[in-house]
């Protein structure tokens, strides 16, 4: 029993050949493959458009939200020419659904909206004093 025991010891102790070829050679850090099964589609980002015309095609725009892969670009136009207390409803959903998920939001020019999600920030520029 005792030989096993020395036996093992000495297996974990003795350093493996790869492990003597790397301690020869210099080297100081270990090489890893990378692996291409399904990482690229998962940490891609998608900018999807989308068009309001009515206040339920919000549902589609909250859920690819909170998926946390999309930024939105939302026509606003249809539903402002509509129904112009819809359409701040939606935008109201809209802006407690990216304060839930820790995204942004805001306005692009008159007819559109821009949603992110976390990991994405909106530039916005300060207006200058014109005097």
């Amino acid at each position: 029993m005792k030989d096993f025991f020395l036996q093992l010891r000495e297996k974990f102790l003795k350093p493996t050949e790869e492990e003597q070829a790397a301690e020869q050679s210099g080297e100081d850090y270990v090489e890893l493959a990378h692996d291409q099964s399904g990482s690229d589609e998962r940490s891609k980002v998608t900018v999807r458009p989308f068009v309001m015309e009515e206040f339920e095609d919000i549902k589609e725009v909250l859920d690819v939200l909170r998926e946390g892969s999309t930024i939105a670009l939302i026509n606003i136009k249809p539903l402002k020419d509509k129904d112009l207390v819809e359409l701040k409803r939606a935008v109201s959903k809209l802006r407690k659904t990216c304060e839930a998920i820790d995204g942004d939001i805001a306005g692009f020019g008159e007819d559109y909206v821009v949603a992110v999600p976390y990991f994405a920030k909106i530039h916005r520029t300060t207006p200058k004093n014109v005097e």
